[in-house]
């Protein structure tokens, strides 16, 4: 796999050289591969958002570098814009960043600053509310006519019209209901596979990263703590409560049977995986009819 993302010691601090001077990121560096789903965890105040906003040049570091397919994303600052189209960011509760008179004009508005026009812009916004499960019907009506989470879904699908190489999302599913949060994840994920780009997924839900990510970046206290496979990350379940994260509830029962001396292998993440580990464990033990 080829890198699309590498980050260099990157910093940045909040009110450099003030009495309210905040380090939010400290001295991070890894590299981010072409066509991964790259989950970001981390309780609040460890500098997740801080570090996404860097991705895409919302805000500058204070030290380190952002390379993007290897070139520095401020080596020209005058054409930062364009790495904004390459790499998509969709905010916590984006639904509050609709604006335009239709759900369509607002899908548009960010291909057509793009340069899109005619049937491409059209293809393009169509294209990405089928992506996010908005129904043709949807897009003449007023984005503040639709439900939460149809407002929620028409905000993504405004950055997925741009068709950025990575999208970036922190906190997409936050205050959707299970349902709600079930299939707009769905959605995310059969985006990816279909699109084949790279999606970087910022959540509190320990259940959605594991069912979604390749490999899992936890931060604390501003610094990267680990950053490995997703089952290799929930092995270390101890070491991620003790910085205020818990692991998946299935896998946190799994732990606890293997803290009993049950043989019971590491990293299990579903239903699915347990109910296999426990038969094969009762099989062996004669236990299972």
């Amino acid at each position: 796999m080829s890198s699309v993302l590498e980050l260099k010691n990157l910093s940045f601090v909040y009110g450099q050289n003030t009495p309210f001077e905040k380090k939010a990121v400290d001295n991070i560096s890894l590299s981010i591969n072409q066509g991964e789903f790259i989950g970001i965890i981390g309780h609040t105040g460890s500098g997740k958002s801080t570090l996404v906003q860097m991705l895409n040049g919302l805000i500058q570091p204070t030290e380190g570098q952002v390379l993007l397919d290897g070139e520095d994303i401020w080596a020209k600052p005058k054409e930062i814009r364009r790495v904004r189209f390459k790499v998509g960011m969709v905010f916590q509760y984006p639904e509050y960043q609709l604006f335009e008179e239709t759900v369509y004009k607002d899908i548009a508005f960010g291909p057509s600053n793009m340069g899109k026009t005619g049937v491409e812009l059209d293809q393009a916004v169509k294209k990405a509310a089928e992506f996010t499960g908005l129904k043709p019907e949807l897009l003449l009506k007023s984005p503040f006519d639709l439900s939460g989470g149809e407002k929620r879904r028409a905000a993504i699908a405004g950055v997925i019209a741009m068709d950025p190489q990575v999208l970036v999302l922190d906190e997409p599913t936050a205050g959707l209901d299970p349902m709600g949060r079930e299939v707009l994840l769905s959605q995310i994920l059969q985006y990816h596979k279909e699109r084949k780009n790279t999606v970087i997924l910022v959540s509190h839900s320990m259940e959605d990263i594991a069912k979604v990510a390749d490999r899992i970046i936890v931060m604390n206290k501003s610094r990267l703590v680990m950053f490995d496979k997703t089952k290799e990350v929930f092995s270390h379940g101890r070491e991620l409560e003790k910085i205020g994260l818990r692991v998946p509830q299935i896998t946190k029962i799994m732990l606890e049977l293997k803290e009993k001396g049950y043989n019971i292998p590491d990293g299990i993440l579903t239903v699915d995986e347990a109910f296999a580990a426990v038969s094969s464990l009762l099989k062996r033990e004669g236990k299972i009819w």
